[in-house]
């Protein structure tokens, strides 16, 4: 009441200083208000209105230019102390420091590949406009389906949305002139696929118009990293010329360092140099399908009304050719925004990485405000006293503040040197996902990031202690030691921090736990053949030197008779595919059944081909169930045949064996018998259930582009180069790639979930070491405390086995109600990793349990050694300090 009888004035200006960032209370607070009060009453003895407003103005604006040098003042008297601070107690700021360094470290690292990945805009022009057209086949499961040339053209044409369309699809060719022969993967675009990006070339130039025309010079332009590894790097290599499908290409551009979607190709040509993609066959076909389109969106156009119009454009195409459009097919055409195509592999996993960092951080967050409220009770009667000499609160709590942000900043200092130590391992890991990989990197971002997660820390780990401490703080020189007992209410802030450590490393270790499961069925499955000592490698045919099936049947004749009388060979073979290779190099097509045509208007039905020699099922080891395998018999001029595996046998006919069935792939042209029944293969991932396969003779279906597979009695990679000898010596202009046993590409494709569970495992354990510190240092200062207590309960005939169970009892009493909090969260939390387990519920019982007998067992570790040291206090000496 007394504050509303004063002046209006004095009433605003007080109401300011209040929420002015400095003390109202201080020195220069009080010089401001006489100062305005003397200024008033001379204006107010004027009258003069105009100037008190003046006053008004000046004198605030003499506030504001004269706060920030005060509080530097005070800043630098706060930060001289806690450095004099950190330095005294050197063991608890090393330990405080390395617990927020790893914390800050994780997220950091983590926030890098994010930033990197899903944050950062697309490196290409205006990169929020560009789309993907994505042709599909529904009711066959077909998705999804190329274009043809004459498809593009309509799209090109018909569109009103797209500022642009440009065509790509990728091929390997065999390049001469740089050493010995290789096959280099290239991809075959529109004159204007660079432009379209807004991709402008390190070296030379992009594709023009001119390059496409029919009958121009062959044109190269190489990507950043085949100019690097294969080019050395020379400046110099424009107009540099190699030898490629029987023509003389030249180097016109190299591009700079970008993600390449969909595919990473080693060179470009235009769509006039491919001789596939510039036949009359391919252009005149409307079904002679090998292309993707790739589009612009017309500023201010929305994504639904550019799928509008290219839906428009489908739907004229069924009405005018229904012969290239069935509608047993179900055509249909959607768009996706290119940034999500680069990353929707991605996100999933990348965020459930950035949650379990952000947890690990809370929980190094939750160890260092525990270890600085045990600090802090030691130095309860320094605050006291403090206090008693005239410090406030808010003065003493500032003054705790800027200790924990001090620290914090030194964790994150730590923590980016160790971000930057583990960028490499995150970016190996991330190139399983997608191919933006080159923008991650500490850049200004991420020390951005790290900056403002120091400074979070720092508030975070330091506004609970210091609050605590303001809490009565006079009342430390009423108890001497200012200790209390373990259950006091003083102290449940400390015990509340121990629950909480225990329940999110609960978390922590139940998604690692799942994985780790998910990782152990996921090697428990059979892939359906024998990797063991089988070597593979790449044969890819020069097109326009073997151009017949005669000539290539030849080579492969040559091929498999010198390769299988290398020493150590046991078995040698040819496939279309290999197993798990993770690579697109299967033939998926219709299947007719003889006797049993479709129904009336139903869609033939899908199977996968593939095409081997006699010896393949031997070589890979799959088993043969049923019939014979091919033979040296099965050639060009004997009965087409077939091998069908298992579960296509049972899909078909059920119980009966297909032995004898004919099956045919073009329609009824030409029918096969089937002569086997094979094991089921896991081809495209041992997550993935077995295909309809059907297997063709090599020598009935002579293949340009192949895998060689060798089974050894010795290490495969050790006869890989006699092996590679054995085809040059047929052919010194036949490359050899992708060199590797099947053991390794098992190994690889299992390369995501395994470093996924490796890293979620990383931050389980240093969670689980963060709480065990947590729990030893809280018993610790509990034992400490009630020396004079457990001396009593000691004196008075308490055992040392009791006195062990009493603290031990409180200790697990914490640890067990972290428990069920932290099984509630996981119950909670683990199903948004549902995507990234195989064989295991997110809810699975033996995960659980395990991560609760762990849990248990290590607090009673970390309770055990304060348990003892509690046993061997000396009951006379703790009733002498009493």
């Amino acid at each position: 009441m007394a504050d509303k009888k004063k002046p209006l004035g004095d009433r605003i200006f007080r109401s300011v200083m209040r929420i002015l960032p400095f003390d109202f209370r201080s020195d220069f607070g009080r010089e401001m208000e006489d100062v305005f009060h003397e200024q008033r009453r001379e204006v107010e003895q004027r009258g003069d209105k105009v100037g008190f407003l003046r006053l008004w103005w000046e004198t605030l604006a003499g506030i504001f230019q004269t706060a920030p040098r005060q509080h530097l003042e005070i800043f630098k008297q706060d930060a001289g102390y806690a450095l004099r601070m950190m330095r005294k107690n050197f063991g608890f700021t090393a330990v405080a420091v390395l617990t927020l360094a790893f914390g800050i470290g994780a997220n950091t690292a983590i926030f890098s590949v994010v930033n990197g990945v899903l944050l950062r805009p697309l490196p290409y022009a205006h990169g929020e406009q560009l789309i993907h057209v994505i042709q599909k086949a529904p009711l066959v499961n077909n998705d999804p389906v190329p274009f043809s040339v004459k498809e593009i053209a309509d799209y090109r044409e018909q569109n009103h949305t797209l500022a642009g369309v440009v065509e790509y699809h990728s091929m390997t060719f065999t390049l001469l002139g740089n050493g010995d022969p290789e096959r280099v993967t290239t991809g075959v675009v529109s004159a204007n696929f660079f432009d379209l990006f807004g991709v402008q070339p390190m070296l030379g130039r992009t594709f023009r118009d001119s390059d496409e025309v029919k009958g121009a010079d062959a044109v190269l332009i190489v990507s950043n990293g085949y100019w690097k590894n294969k080019l050395g790097g020379d400046p110099k290599v424009i107009g540099r010329t190699f030898r490629m499908n029987d023509r003389v290409h030249t180097i016109v551009g190299v591009l700079p360092s970008i993600p390449q979607f969909p595919d990473e190709n080693e060179v470009y040509m235009p769509t006039s140099a491919c001789p596939f993609r510039s036949s009359p066959r391919m252009i005149e076909g409307r079904d002679h399908r090998m292309m993707e389109i790739f589009a612009r969106v017309k500023p201010g156009v929305p994504l639904a009304q550019a799928e509008s119009d290219v839906a428009s454009i489908a739907s004229r195409q069924d009405k005018d050719y229904p012969e290239a459009y069935p509608k047993k097919y179900g055509h249909a055409v959607a768009i996706a925004p290119l940034k999500e195509e680069l990353t929707s592999h991605a996100r999933p996993t990348f965020l459930i990485l950035l949650g379990t960092a952000g947890l690990v951080l809370l929980l190094a967050c939750a160890n260092v405000a525990n270890l600085t409220l045990s600090r802090q009770i030691r130095r309860s009667q320094e605050l006291a006293v403090r206090t008693a000499l005239g410090a406030n609160r808010a003065r003493l709590f500032r003054q705790l503040l800027t200790e924990s942000t001090l620290l914090a900043f030194a964790g994150g200092v730590l923590g980016l040197f160790l971000a930057y130590l583990g960028l490499g391992l995150l970016v190996t890991f991330a190139a399983k996902f997608t191919p933006r990989t080159g923008e991650i990197a500490i850049d200004g971002w991420v020390l951005l990031f790290a900056l403002l997660i120091s400074l979070l820390t720092g508030v975070i780990f330091g506004t609970i202690p210091a609050f605590h401490s303001m809490k009565e703080p006079a009342g430390a020189l009423k108890d001497g030691r200012g200790q209390a007992g373990f259950g006091s209410g003083k102290h449940r802030v400390r015990n509340l921090l121990v629950v909480a450590q225990v329940a999110v490393s609960v978390i922590l270790l139940v998604g690692a736990g799942l994985m780790l499961r998910s990782l152990a069925k996921l090697l428990e499955v059979p892939p359906g053949y024998n990797p063991e000592n089988v070597l593979s490698m790449r044969i890819s045919l020069n097109w326009s030197k073997y151009t017949t099936p005669q000539l290539r049947s030849s080579f492969y004749d040559q091929l498999l008779n010198r390769v299988s009388v290398l020493p150590g060979v046991r078995t040698v073979a040819v496939s279309l595919t290999v197993p798990l290779n993770g690579d697109s190099d299967f033939s998926n097509g219709p299947l007719s059944i003889s006797g049993r045509p479709p129904a009336e208007g139903a869609p033939e039905p899908m199977v996968d081909y593939r095409v081997v020699s006699a010896d393949y099922f031997s070589t890979a080891g799959i088993p043969l169930l049923a019939g014979r395998a091919f033979t040296s018999a099965d050639r060009a001029e004997a009965p087409p045949v077939a091998v069908v595996n298992q579960h296509m046998a049972r899909h078909y006919w059920n119980a009966a064996n297909p032995v004898g069935e004919k099956i045919s792939s073009d329609g009824g042209k030409t029918w096969m018998t089937i002569v086997g029944v094979t094991g089921d293969i896991r081809q495209y991932g041992l997550d993935r259930d077995p295909l309809d396969e059907v297997y063709l003779s090599l020598f009935q279906n002579p293949l340009g582009a192949a895998n060689l597979l060798v089974r050894t009695a010795m290490s495969p990679m050790s006869i890989a180069r006699d092996v590679a000898k054995s085809v040059y010596s047929i052919d010194p202009q036949q490359p050899v790639a992708r060199i590797a046993t099947l053991e390794q590409l098992r190994s690889d494709s299992l390369a995501s979930p395994r470093l996924t569970t490796i890293l979620l495992g990383l931050f389980a354990g240093l969670a689980l070491l963060i709480t065990l510190a947590g729990i030893i240092g809280v018993l610790s200062l509990s034992v400490s405390q009630r020396t004079n207590e457990i001396g009593i309960r000691m004196a008075l005939g308490a055992t040392p086995g009791k006195i062990s169970r009493m603290v031990m009892g409180q200790g697990l009493f914490l640890v067990l109600v972290g428990l069920a909090v932290g099984i509630a969260g996981s119950l909670a939390l683990s199903r948004l990793m549902s995507t990234l387990l195989f064989g295991v519920q997110p809810t699975d019982p033996f995960t659980f349990t395990a991560v609760a007998a762990v849990s248990i067992a290590v607090a009673a570790l970390a309770c055990f050694w304060p348990a003892h040291r509690a046993t061997r206090i000396d009951p006379m000496t703790a009733l002498r300090s009493e």
